[in-house]
């Protein structure tokens, strides 16, 4: 049988040929929310009107406080004097540095301490599930905080911003991580090809990287789409908050809100919905990405599809079910 060509065979691509009806249009949506996020992160120093600190014209005068759309402004000018549509462009480019840097830390840390604590188990097991545990059960927003507190002060320029930031959510994801690969290594150590592999002498490093953990990653992709927009609302919330980036080293969603509390009381919208809206709108975009992966994942729609995606609205629960199980015929292998 030919392979499929390798275009396919990407993760999302492949979804998005699975899916049907609502699943694709949330699939499509969610890529065409993301995508204008990710553009808008890498094509900010071209497409942003002016820099994210820049307070006054190439002929020296100053924008202006709180000033209201124009031709020069399209969105305005902040309280403190900077263009909106300009810091909301490359608040984008900062919360997708956080989002890259936090999501690959949590995933290394989070599968190193899986790997090690399902394969190796005993007191090391034992401990690394008690700390995750414990981790995961605080608070985590408030963690989050006293992370960002201990790093940098609540205060940073850009990169040691973006690491604390990243840290801080880091701390959080790394035990969401732990326990799905933890669980999977459980499961898989005990299957027949790991002992096939030690019984001919491979080393323990081998057969751990090669054998189990190969093949107990394959719902990551899922869980890096969901934490991703949660990276994003635990970002902005620490802005909002004052224990973010420094407007003056880089733009940020959360902190340009915080600012423009007292604006909406007096009727200058222009300051707090743009970001607002950035933020809403890429949140819901990684969101239903994720939700649609998830969606896709799961065996009753699977064979809703496999029925042609004729199933009535009116479909129970226990008759989805029932969709799922084989018939008679194929649990005796009569059908091919």
């Amino acid at each position: 049988m030919a392979r499929r060509p390798i275009i396919d065979r990407l993760p999302v691509v492949h979804q998005l040929r699975q899916s049907v009806g609502l699943q694709r249009g949330m699939l499509v949506a969610g890529l065409v929310l993301t995508g204008v996020f990710v553009l808008m992160a890498l094509l900010a120093p071209w497409i942003a009107p002016y820099s994210y600190s820049q307070l006054t014209y190439a002929d020296g005068s100053n924008f202006g406080a709180q000033q209201p759309p124009s031709a020069q402004h399209l969105l305005g000018t902040t309280v403190g004097g900077y263009d909106v549509l300009s810091r909301v462009i490359w608040g984008a480019q900062t919360a997708l540095m956080v989002v890259v840097v936090a999501i690959a830390m949590s995933v290394f840390i989070g599968i190193l301490l899986g790997l090690l604590s399902g394969y190796l188990g005993g007191w090391v097991d034992r401990l690394l599930v008690v700390v995750a545990d414990a981790i995961y059960a605080f608070p985590t927003l408030l963690l989050a905080i006293v992370v960002a507190i201990a790093i940098s002060g609540g205060q940073s320029d850009l990169r040691s911003g973006i690491i604390a930031a990243a840290a801080s959510i880091t701390v959080v994801f790394i035990p969401q991580y732990f326990r799905v690969v933890r669980a999977e290594v459980v499961r898989v150590k005990s299957e027949a090809f790991v002992e096939s592999a030690k019984v001919i002498g491979a080393s323990t490093p081998r057969v751990m990287f090669r054998h189990v953990l190969r093949n107990s990653t394959r719902t990551l992709p899922l869980i890096v789409t969901l934490n991703a927009s949660e990276a994003i609302s635990t970002l902005a919330a620490l802005g909002f908050l004052g224990f973010g980036i420094q407007p003056t080293a880089a733009a940020e969603w959360g902190y340009d809100l915080n600012k423009s509390i007292s604006d909406v009381a007096a009727g200058i919208w222009w300051t707090a919905i743009p970001p607002g809206v950035a933020i809403v709108l890429t949140i819901l975009g990684i969101t239903l990405i994720g939700e649609s992966l998830n969606d896709l994942a799961d065996p009753r729609l699977r064979a809703r599809r496999r029925s042609g995606g004729k199933a009535k609205a009116a479909q129970t629960p226990a008759d989805a079910v029932a969709a799922t199980q084989p018939t008679a015929q194929e649990f005796l292998g009569e059908v091919p």
